[in-house]
């Protein structure tokens, strides 16, 4: 029995720090989300804006297109970086952050760049083709895997696990090996 509660001493409570942490992560992802949802979808519309689909009205893509990025994605993407900076004060730093915000400062870019692309497009100056479209499509994709891959490969923020116990004596019930 002595063996037992020394290794099972009962649930361990995290702390307020942890906690808020935790919140700040869920938050930071949940916003992230939002946010490359909308840089791999206004894209779309720039495709089907090209190409004269039935999305290609002035009278849809412009409140479509105004409505995700004004209303959806420019607001994700600050609460991405809000909670971002914040989850920095309570992480590990190194060169993996370094490299991380400049792969963050490359989506806030393409964020910015397709405003300028959508305020062409809503004023009839359309300057490049449908391939330059999917290719701007597909930048985002390959900026989420880059985040993906240094958040990955950071160094670890927990401590290691415990060695496993010594088995003194069998537990009630088992047998010896």
């Amino acid at each position: 029995m002595r063996l037992r509660s020394a290794i099972y001493s009962g649930p361990v409570r995290p702390t307020p720090e942890a906690c808020v942490e935790f919140w700040l992560k869920v938050g930071h992802i949940a916003a992230m989300s939002v946010w490359f949802t909308g840089l791999f979808f206004l894209p779309r519309l720039f495709v089907a804006r090209h190409r004269g689909e039935r999305d290609a009205e002035l009278d849809f893509f412009v409140p479509v297109a105004g409505a995700l990025y004004f209303r959806l994605m420019s607001p994700a993407g600050l609460l991405t970086i809000a909670f971002g900076i914040a989850l920095i004060a309570t992480g590990p730093s190194g060169a993996w952050l370094l490299m991380k915000l400049l792969v963050v400062l490359a989506a806030v870019a393409v964020h910015l760049y397709l405003g300028v692309v959508m305020f062409a497009l809503e004023h009839g100056r359309d300057r490049h083709g449908s391939g330059f479209y999917r290719a701007l499509g597909a930048l985002p994709l390959v900026l989420l895997l880059a985040i993906a891959a240094l958040t990955g490969a950071k160094p670890r923020t927990l401590p290691p696990l415990p060695a496993p116990p010594e088995a003194a004596a069998p537990m009630p019930g088992t047998r010896a090996p």
